[in-house]
C-alpha cells in the first residue's frame, strides 16, 4: 500500500482518494483501495455493477435507500445490489476495498431518487467534486 499512488478520481468528493489495486475499473472488474478523510460523505448514488466495500482501517457508515444503516468497522464489509441506492459517510479515518464485478460507474440522485449531476450532489452535502485525478 505505501507504493501506491492515491488521487482525486471524478466525479468523487475530494475528500476521497484512490488507487487502482486490480483490473481496469472502466473496462471490467476492478479493485479499487480507497481513502477518505474523517466526515467525508459520498451522497446518494447507485452503481451498474454490485459494489462491494471492505473495511480496511477506521469506521463508516452505509446507508441503503429504503433499509437500514449499517456501522462498518475494521474488517466489515458491505454489498450492494446492482442499482441499489446508497450512501457511504467515513466516521473515521477510513481506508476501504472497493470490489466491482463490471466496469465502474456512479450515478448520483436527489431525495427522490431523480439522477443529479455530481456537482449537485457533492454541494448537498458541502464537499467539492474532484474534476480531474490529481
Amino acid at each position: 500500500m505505501a507504493a501506491m499512488k492515491f488521487v482525486t478520481i471524478p466525479p468523487l468528493p475530494t475528500c476521497t482518494k484512490g488507487s487502482v489495486a486490480s483490473g481496469n475499473p472502466t473496462k471490467g472488474p476492478s479493485i479499487i483501495l480507497a481513502k477518505a478523510t474523517t466526515g467525508c460523505v459520498i451522497p446518494w448514488h447507485w452503481h451498474t455493477p454490485i459494489e462491494s466495500v471492505m473495511v480496511a482501517s477506521g469506521v463508516a457508515r452505509m446507508d441503503m435507500k429504503g433499509g437500514k444503516s449499517s456501522t462498518l468497522k475494521t474488517g466489515a464489509v458491505a454489498i450492494m445490489p446492482a442499482n441499489g441506492i446508497h450512501q457511504f459517510t467515513c466516521l473515521q479515518g477510513c481506508t476501504i476495498f472497493i470490489h466491482s464485478n463490471v466496469a465502474f460507474d456512479i450515478h448520483y440522485v436527489d431525495k427522490t431518487g431523480k439522477e443529479i449531476t455530481p456537482a449537485a450532489a457533492i454541494k448537498a452535502v458541502k464537499e467539492m467534486v474532484a474534476t480531474e485525478m490529481k
